[in-house]
């Protein structure tokens, strides 16, 4: 099967293009076996796949060209590193721009389910999940620490990103200023 992957990847990373420290990674929840079922990566990316504390988001700007692979191991490992990083900001408009035929998204989205209980929620005032890239309306006035401004009622703020470390805080630009907003003040459009 090595040989194989390596045939199929020119002996280069399948997701950065790397030339160094190869090898073959099984895919999670893979529905078939052999080389269908894996990819042919770096340590580099294999151990940041494995280990989301050790994830270098800038590492994986590289999927902005592996993802258009016509593998689909390498569009399921693609799509669900740009799940995992899509709070950074541009690897949600990667995702908008990704095509997968329905039996490599099922695939794909049977990996990403993994049980995680510190997985934090983003919830509106309603109650809504947030997630990275929603557009939020403002339902009050607020003002602006550390400036004289004020982000008025009804405001959209479009594009948020999430905090990883509390589930009450998210970012947008609002008036192109970037600021930090309490979701208890938002109703996601």
């Amino acid at each position: 099967m090595e040989k194989e992957l390596q045939q199929r990847s020119d002996n280069k990373c399948e997701l950065c293009g790397s030339t160094e420290n190869l090898g073959v990674f099984q895919i999670p929840d893979s529905p078939s076996n052999g080389a269908d079922a894996a990819i042919y990566i770096c340590n580099v990316c294999k151990e940041q796949i494995e280990d989301s504390d050790k994830t270098d988001p800038n590492h994986w700007r590289c999927l902005n060209e592996s993802m258009w692979s016509t593998v689909p191991a390498v569009q399921v490992m693609a799509w669900r590193m740009l799940n995992r990083l899509k709070s950074e900001g541009w690897p949600q408009d990667l995702l908008d721009m990704m095509y997968l035929d329905e039996e490599t998204a099922q695939w794909a989205k049977a990996g990403s389910a993994e049980k995680n209980e510190n997985v934090l929620v983003h919830r509106d005032s309603n109650g809504v999940i947030l997630e990275a890239g929603d557009s939020v309306v403002l339902i009050k006035d607020l003002k602006v620490k550390g400036s004289s401004m004020v982000a008025k009622q009804g405001t959209a703020v479009r594009r948020i990103s999430l905090d990883h470390e509390n589930e009450k805080y998210i970012e947008g630009r609002v008036d192109g200023q970037q600021i930090v907003i309490i979701t208890d003040f938002v109703k996601k459009i």
